[in-house]
């Protein structure tokens, strides 16, 4: 126990040296933006139900040279869902994010990205996945908890309808999102489910295991008696050994991911599949200080918890003109010695001399000539792809 604290507050310090040679990079350089879609396609691999997520802003980006001749990139990205399922093959860049009127699904993730050799590999990612409420509209589609009862009736429900009208068996492997929409005749429910291939025996059926077994997405709309269905099969691909680097390049062999099925969980509440949350295996410390943004709550002081404005010191407690020394208690004019060499009727002619006041002519002021004045471009965050 006392060896685990040990690692962790030495990975806190070196974590904290590293954040002090830290470099800042612009966030919508070609380097970075190279960088930032590796994590996109790593993140993607990691999330094995749900849909892919699209890089849609770089928040922040810092550099730390490492001893060993390699380099650490810091990465805050934010992502947005698609509507492409992580089962299906095709490349994240021919996806389509969903509008926000749909319930966007937002990701926001904190990354430590290697790059030794000239190869890049993710160490450590955090990621909080949250749906958007924004343009959500009264009568609009609207995301339920994927352990809804009636909503998981109607997904058998149309499953058994396109099972009626295909020559095979399929199962569900994934239910990616169940919705609702309000109208004159009841709920109306939209869902979105995978569906593989299965191998029935004595009324149970379960997905074939076969690399060229045909897997799909099912579309379905309706009620639980009255509704369409429609389901499109993926591409049947060679697996590979190993996923491709990055997936937003086309590459002439596709990586399958391991088959699962779907298990509906009564506690899982959620109406979206989350992102892998945590991956720190080496606990180094650079990501906790990089994902500072989405494990805070900043509090906001209101306006009677600010401190009061300083109130200027009246004019009565100034001291007053009648605490400075009376011009009585100087010595009068009378008690000087009078010059007697000055006669009485010099005195009266310089008193009755004209006062000339002569003006000088200002110099006038200089003409400032406008200066366009650019400010610098920020580093970060970068451009905005989508909203």
């Amino acid at each position: 126990m006392k060896a685990l604290g040990l690692s962790v507050v030495l990975g806190l310090l070196l974590g904290a040296w590293a954040q002090h040679n830290a470099l800042h990079l612009e966030c919508d350089s070609p380097e970075v933006e190279e960088v930032a879609l590796f994590a996109q396609d790593y993140i993607n691999s990691q999330h094995t139900r749900g849909y892919k997520y699209a890089l849609n802003r770089i928040e922040h980006a810092q550099i730390i040279p490492k001893p060993n001749g390699g380099t650490a990139y810091l990465l805050e990205v934010d992502l947005l869902e698609t509507d492409c399922h992580v089962l299906d093959p095709t490349s994240v860049n021919n996806c389509t994010v969903r509008p926000k009127v749909m319930t966007a699904v937002e990701g926001d993730c904190d990354l430590v990205v290697m790059k030794t050799g000239g190869a890049l590999a993710v160490t450590e990612f955090k990621c909080k996945t949250e749906e958007s409420t924004e343009d959500l509209c009264l009568g609009c589609l609207s995301l339920l908890p994927l352990n809804d009862t009636g909503a998981l009736k109607f997904v058998h429900a149309s499953l058994a309808t396109f099972n009626n009208m295909s020559a095979d068996t399929f199962v569900i492997l994934d239910v990616g999102r169940m919705s609702t929409q309000v109208v004159s005749g009841g709920p109306m429910f939209h869902a979105e489910y995978v569906v593989a291939e299965g191998n029935c025996t004595g009324g149970a059926c379960v997905p074939l295991h076969d690399d060229m077994a045909r897997r799909g997405i099912c579309t379905a709309h309706g009620q639980q008696d009255k509704h369409t269905v429609d389901c499109k099969m993926f591409p049947v691909q060679v697996p590979d050994a190993q996923p491709p680097a990055n997936d937003t390049v086309d590459v002439p062999v596709f990586y399958r991911p391991p088959l699962f099925v779907h298990a509906m969980s009564p506690t899982y509440g959620l109406g979206f599949h989350k992102l892998t949350t945590h991956h720190d295996p080496s606990m180094s410390g650079l990501l906790s200080a990089e994902s500072a943004e989405s494990a805070e709550v900043v509090a906001v002081a209101s306006a009677t918890d600010a401190a009061p404005p300083v109130a200027a010191a009246p004019a009565a407690d100034a001291a007053p003109a009648a605490d400075a020394a009376p011009a009585a208690d100087a010595a009068p004019a009378a008690d000087a010695a009078p010059a007697a060499d000055v006669a009485p009727d010099a005195d009266k002619k310089a008193a009755e001399a004209p006062l000339v006041v002569v003006k000088r002519q200002a110099d006038a002021a200089p003409v400032a000539v406008p200066v366009d004045i650019v400010a610098p471009k920020p580093l970060c965050p970068g451009r905005i792809r989508y909203f």
